[in-house]
C-alpha cells in the first residue's frame, strides 16, 4: 500500500498514556495470568464476536480500578509505534476526505469522526471500551475506539497480515459513521425494536453494509493507485478472518449461524468486494 507519513491526524485522540482510561466507575482487570493462554484466547475471541466482555464471568470486579500500566512504554518511545500511528493517521484522513466528496451525492454532509487510541481500557459514550472487544464505533460520541495491539492479533492470530488489512478495519468502522450520518443506524435500531427476533439478522446486514462501504473507499484508492491487487487480497483476507463462522470455530470448534452478528467470512468478503467493484453507496443495500 502506497502511503506517505504525515504526522498524527487532527482527528486522533490519543489516550494511550492515560492511567485510568478517562473515566471512573466499575471496571474489570487482571484476567490473563490465572486463565492461562488457551482460556484467555477463547474468551478474547468470544468477546470480539459477541461485542461483550466474557471475562467478567470468570473474574471478580474491582470497582474503580484499572490495569497497572506502570511498566508500559510511553506511546512515542518505540519507533515502530510511531510509524503505526502515522499509518493509521494517513488511512483515517484519506477515508474521511473521501467521504467528504462522496457523501453529498448520497444525501448527507460528512462530518469527521474521531479515532481514539487507547491501551487496555478506556471510556466511551457507549460504555467501557476494552482491548478484548476489538475496534468499534460508538454512535453516541461519533468516535472509533481501537487498541493498536489489535493489529498484532489480526496479523498473528487471525492470519491477516499487511497494511491494507489494517486499513480495511478502520474503513469498516468509519463505514458505521457514514451509516449514522445517512440515518441508517437509526433505522436499523428501530427495526430491531419492532422485531426482536430478527435482531441478529439485522445486525449482520448492518455490519455487511459497513464492509461494503469500506469497499467503496477501497475503490477510490485503487483508482488513485494507492493499492494494488496484493493489497486487495490482503483486505479480503482481513474480511474473511473476522467472519463469525471462523471466529466461532476458533473459539468453540463449532458454528452457530443463528448467533451471527457480523456475517460469515464469505458474506463479509462478498460485500467488501461489492463496494470495491461498484464504488457506489447505492450498491451497499445489504437489507434487501
Amino acid at each position: 500500500m502506497e502511503w506517505t507519513p504525515g504526522g498524527t491526524s487532527d482527528d486522533i485522540e490519543d489516550r494511550r498514556d492515560e492511567g485510568g482510561g478517562g473515566g471512573g466507575g466499575p471496571v474489570f482487570g487482571g484476567f490473563g495470568p490465572h486463565l492461562g493462554i488457551g482460556g484467555t484466547i477463547a474468551l478474547l475471541v468470544l468477546s470480539f464476536v459477541f461485542k461483550q466482555n466474557f471475562f467478567t464471568s470468570v473474574a471478580p470486579s474491582r470497582s474503580g480500578s484499572y490495569p497497572d500500566r506502570s511498566t508500559s512504554q510511553p506511546r512515542d518511545r518505540d519507533p515502530s509505534a510511531r510509524t503505526e500511528v502515522h499509518f493509521v493517521s494517513f488511512v483515517l484522513d484519506d477515508v474521511q476526505h473521501t467521504w467528504e466528496k462522496l457523501l453529498p451525492a448520497a444525501g448527507a454532509q460528512y462530518r469527521h469522526a474521531k479515532l481514539v487510541l487507547f491501551r487496555d481500557i478506556t471510556r466511551s459514550a457507549c460504555g467501557t471500551a476494552e482491548s478484548a472487544t476489538g475496534p468499534f464505533y460508538c454512535p453516541g460520541d461519533e468516535k472509533v475506539y481501537i487498541d493498536l495491539e489489535f493489529f498484532d492479533e489480526l496479523r498473528q492470530k487471525f492470519g491477516a497480515p499487511g497494511e491494507f488489512a489494517q486499513a480495511y478495519v478502520l474503513a469498516h468502522e468509519i463505514g458505521h459513521h457514514v451509516q449514522k450520518l445517512l440515518g441508517l443506524e437509526r433505522q436499523m435500531r428501530r427495526r430491531q425494536q419492532a422485531n426482536p427476533s430478527a435482531r441478529n439478522a439485522l445486525s449482520v446486514s448492518f455490519e455487511l453494509q459497513a464492509d461494503c462501504l469500506a469497499g467503496v473507499w477501497a475503490n477510490t484508492t485503487e483508482k488513485r493507485q494507492i493499492i494494488d491487487q496484493n493489497d486487495i487480497a490482503s483486505g479480503l483476507r482481513a474480511a474473511a478472518a473476522v467472519g463469525d463462522d471462523r471466529l466461532q470455530r476458533m473459539a468453540t470448534g463449532r458454528v452457530s449461524p443463528e448467533s451471527f452478528t457480523h456475517g460469515s467470512s464469505a458474506q463479509r468478503t462478498t460485500w467488501f468486494r461489492r463496494g470495491l467493484e461498484s464504488g457506489e453507496v447505492s450498491a451497499c443495500n445489504s437489507f434487501q
